[in-house]
């Protein structure tokens, strides 16, 4: 019986060798030819969004709603933003 759960607990393991991260690695920082890469953005801050979502709050003359929709359109508007 410990024979097996030998066996299967040798078999859940995976194994990763240095050739198949290295490949991983590659994989992933590879792009198209003539297609650039794009550059990280800053994320806003909390503080900004927290003033854009009170800003989106004041727009709806500050009637009740969904503050986190509030809160992920401040994120949305900083971020395109910030993109330009």
């Amino acid at each position: 019986m410990a024979k097996y759960a030998k066996r299967a607990a040798k078999t859940s393991v995976k194994k990763t060798t240095k050739k198949t991260t290295v490949a991983a690695r590659n994989k992933t920082a590879t792009t198209r030819k003539g297609v650039k890469k794009r550059q990280p953005t800053a994320m806003p801050t909390e503080n900004q969004i927290r003033e854009r979502a009170f800003d989106i709050f004041l727009a709806r003359n500050g009637s009740p709603g969904n503050a986190h929709s509030d809160w992920m359109q401040a994120e949305r508007d900083l971020c395109a933003e910030a993109d330009g």
